[in-house]
């Protein structure tokens, strides 16, 4: 169980490695607070459970798709994408896959690439999909695909929603033109696992790791975020969180730089499952009116949901996580499944008294995250307390020894809020490599005897 709130909050350094929790002298603001999760009925919603990128034998996981399908049933989710690079998952039976991604990928993984994926059989699938008697079943998160996956290792985009990128193996860099066509699609897209990118997972330092090392892509990510209404936000928490430890605070970064410009950042956790062992690492928790496709759509728009993981690789959070439960974290936490994760009941916000306050079960503290900082503790936090320290917005992360939740960003709004300083003279050197790579699909088709060849190799199967 949490704790509530004391006037005076335990004290850390940051700096040195410990927090700093100290109610500031503050001052009384109107702020007018944006609720994400306002539409949520609490009292008759329901809490569904999705993983939103995983991999199977289809590109350069290790688990047939059967196999991936089987295992995130058997846990109990309600909804599940498959996000083979480059490939589109049309169907959980009639498995299709692109001959030229399949063999690039089974340079990774090794795979058998003349044995052919394996689906589930119609009568796995009716299992799986329709209501039993103890109301299970999961549903197909449509056309997934983590698009780029030909490119060298910087450009990967999860999209879902709208049927794009079969076979199209992508340009490094290039996030803008799969971005733009699934914002026409109407579908829906996030940044995958950034850290990777920035060079950030392999930090030795807060500081360095919070700072210079993200550079170009901080930009690089805002003007895309600015641009394609679609793409939701940033993948915070992938897998075992090795390579996204640092990614909080690059989301942090970025709500404070586009919420003044009228733009919010969503967070998604995912598992980024190549094979067992990191099934059920990385999650969404999704409220919905009833459990529908279209649902998942419009709470994942909407932001009505909270990212969630069974791990965390950040030794400067978990320092608080220590200290606030008397738990010993270490450097580096996986939760004990064999117990149940945090579960939010409700969100009160109390536009009159400022305050935000979250009731949540299985939950051993809540901290409160302000301009990348930990500013308090407790169920409640009354933002004219902290006013000296907040910026945009206030988030929340709820923590207990079966998981971790993160609250999408409370956006704040004031007389002196902070205001809109983005440089809109950023230049995406990403187009050259786009500019190259459709040269290149130009000259292919202008080729016969290479348009064939193209075209065979990326057909839906061989």
């Amino acid at each position: 169980m949490f704790r509530k709130a004391a006037a005076v909050i335990l004290s850390f350094v940051l700096i040195t490695g410990a927090f700093v929790f100290s109610a500031s002298a503050g001052q009384d603001r109107d702020y007018a607070i944006e609720n994400p999760y306002e539409a949520v009925d609490w009292s008759s919603w329901g809490q569904y459970r999705a993983s939103l990128h995983n991999h199977t034998t289809v590109s350069d996981g290790d688990f047939e798709l059967s196999d991936m399908v089987k295992a995130y049933y058997d846990l109990g989710y309600d909804f599940l994408a498959i996000t083979d690079h480059s490939t589109t998952c049309y169907s959980w039976t009639d498995v299709s896959y692109v001959p030229a991604i399949r063999a690039l990928m089974s340079l990774r993984n090794g795979s058998d690439i003349f044995k052919a994926p394996k689906g589930l059989t119609n009568e796995e699938y009716e299992e799986i999909t329709t209501p039993g008697a103890d109301g299970k079943y999961m549903l197909q998160v449509p056309f997934g695909n983590e698009q780029n996956g030909g490119s060298f290792n910087n450009a990967h985009i999860n999209t879902w929603f709208a049927d794009y990128g079969n076979g199209r193996l992508g340009a490094t860099s290039d996030y803008d033109s799969v971005l733009a066509a699934i914002d026409g699609l109407g579908g829906l897209s996030v940044i995958n696992h950034p850290g990777e990118y920035t060079g950030a997972r392999d930090a030795d330092s807060t500081e360095e790791a919070y700072g210079d090392r993200y550079g170009y892509y901080i930009e690089k990510f805002e003007q895309l975020l600015l641009k394609y209404p679609s793409c939701l936000g940033i993948d915070i928490n992938s897998k075992g969180d090795g390579r996204t430890r640092y990614d909080r605070k690059l989301w942090d970064i970025m709500l404070q730089d586009l919420i003044p410009a009228g733009r919010s950042v969503y967070a998604l956790a995912s598992s980024d499952a190549h094979g067992e062992g990191a099934v059920d690492t990385g999650w969404t928790v999704n409220m919905m009116p009833e459990k529908t496709v279209d649902g998942l759509k419009s709470s994942l728009e909407n932001g009505t949901f909270f990212a969630a993981s069974h791990c965390i690789k950040n030794p400067d959070e978990l320092a608080v996580y220590s200290a606030e439960t008397g738990l010993d974290l270490g450097s580096e936490w996986e939760a004990d499944k064999s117990l149940p994760d945090p579960k939010v009941t409700s969100i009160e916000v109390d536009d009159d008294e400022d305050t935000i306050t979250i009731k949540a079960e299985n939950a051993s503290i809540i901290v409160w995250v302000a301009d990348g900082k930990t500013i308090a503790s407790g169920e409640t936090i009354d933002l004219d307390d902290y006013s000296e320290e907040i910026g945009s917005y206030v988030r929340a992360e709820i923590f207990g020894e079966g998981g971790i939740l993160y609250t999408q960003a409370f956006v704040l709004d004031y007389d002196g809020a902070p205001e809109n300083e983005i440089d809109d003279s950023f230049i995406d050197y990403g187009f050259i490599f786009q500019k190259l790579y459709n040269l290149l699909v130009e000259t292919v088709s202008r080729i016969e005897p290479l348009r064939q060849l193209f075209n065979m190799l990326l057909s839906q199967n061989l």
